[in-house]
């Protein structure tokens, strides 16, 4: 039973960053086209479409690896206690935070699934009006912005506990110049989702940053 525990969560932490969290970055980065405009947005997204065997990458890089993640880490959020004795109050709230946006990107990973890629399914096309079609009412606008910095700072803080787990960042002072890098990358990664939401939502944004 132990050991069966060791490598689900060992796997459960692999999958979360690859190939989980690579396909966060890619997604993000395909968004991010956005700020350049329409035509930019729908290049990126075209490209993405038209790599063979899709469906294929899809489910077994994405879909499969998100499932297990999601339903192990639902295991784990349920079961995992606080260790304030081992760990401290800081790194015990990001524990928590770590379960709890951990939820918050299954809801908003599984109602995103639903706009895009099942509408896709029935016949939408993926492009630029689709997701600002989305986006302009205020609610879903709001939702998904919560659901993205929810998926950044659990990618982030899920990288710092990957390098711990996995042996690579040894010792209290690793694990504080680690959590500083990620917090960077947390902030850093944030604004480039965030930017990408606002594009879809205000052209006057994307001329903004275009023009600076």
């Amino acid at each position: 039973m132990a050991t069966t525990h060791f490598f689900n969560r060992k796997l459960h932490s692999l999958l979360g960053i690859i190939p989980v969290g690579v396909f966060l970055l890619i997604h993000l980065t395909v968004n991010y086209q956005a700020t350049k405009g329409p035509e930019a947005f729908n290049s990126a997204a075209g490209f993405m479409e038209s790599l063979p065997y899709l469906a294929v990458l899809e489910w077994v890089l994405i879909f499969l690896p998100l499932l297990y993640h999601a339903i192990y880490g639902l295991y784990v959020a349920f079961q995992a206690k606080h260790n304030v004795n081992n760990y401290g109050y800081f790194r015990n709230v990001m524990f928590f935070l770590q379960r709890m946006t951990g939820i918050v990107t299954l809801i908003f990973v599984g109602w995103h699934v639903w706009e895009t890629r099942v509408q896709m399914a029935l016949g939408t096309e993926l492009n630029y009006e689709l997701m600002a079609n989305i986006l302009k009412n205020n609610w879903a606008f709001v939702f998904y912005l919560v659901g993205v910095i929810s998926a950044v700072f659990h990618f982030a803080n899920g990288m710092w506990s990957f390098l711990v787990s996995w042996g690579i960042t040894i010792g209290p002072r690793a694990q504080r110049i680690s959590t500083y890098v990620w917090m960077v990358v947390f902030v850093a990664v944030s604004i480039i989702a965030v930017s990408a939401l606002f594009a879809f939502v205000n052209p006057v944004y994307v001329e903004q940053v275009n023009l600076g």
